[in-house]
């Protein structure tokens, strides 16, 4: 019988349960930590490729070579690469239209304007540290990598799942943590009730 003041026994069933969950809310968390700070960066990065390029800095100049012959494509695309003093052999080169010639190069494209011989010369290089990071969140390595991101994706769930249950009482799921997991999910669904509209 427990007196005015004292707190009904926890079940240890109850306990046991409790104490996994907080242990594999925690070694989940500090083993996904490091990537979860990778895939934010990212992802904020990611979110603004309409501002930027997250990947690669672009350097753009235009360059007047003076008219070009009336030649076959790639001959074009030699003479334009002789004027320019590039020693390099173009990954490909395209008649993107019949006044419009495109050399692509490695970490370099080259438009050029037919016959007057206008050349915008765009370079290329990568963004230190957010090339590899967009390059693992957008998963362009495929293969092992994806199964790894899968894992990862099953580790922010499990994050997810085991964190709403590690606050008993008023401050979790039977108090205010209830409300802001129920605002958490109204937020996107609101969103695309209002983009629907």
């Amino acid at each position: 019988m427990t007196g005015s003041g004292s707190v009904a026994p926890t079940a240890p069933g109850a306990v046991r349960l409790r104490r996994l969950v907080i242990a594999t809310h925690r070694d989940v968390g500090y083993f996904i930590a490091g990537l979860t700070v990778i895939y934010a960066v990212s992802g904020i990065a990611v979110n603004h490729i309409d501002d930027w390029n997250p990947s690669y800095v672009v350097r753009s100049e235009v360059v007047e070579l003076g008219p070009l012959p009336d030649a076959p494509t790639e001959e074009l695309a030699a003479e334009v690469l002789r004027r320019l003093g590039i020693d390099e052999r173009p990954r490909s080169v395209v008649r993107m239209a019949p006044l419009q010639l495109k050399v692509f190069l490695d970490n370099r494209n080259l438009t050029v304007g037919l016959p007057v011989g206008t050349v915008t010369d765009e370079r290329s290089r990568r963004r230190i540290a957010f090339f590899e990071a967009n390059y693992l969140h957008l998963n362009h390595g495929k293969g092992l990598w994806t199964w790894f991101a899968d894992a990862y994706a099953v580790g922010l769930l499990l994050l997810a799942c085991t964190g709403i249950f590690i606050v008993p009482g008023k401050k979790g799921l039977g108090g205010r943590g209830r409300w802001l997991l129920l605002a958490g999910l109204a937020v996107p669904l609101a969103y695309l009730v209002w983009k629907a509209w």
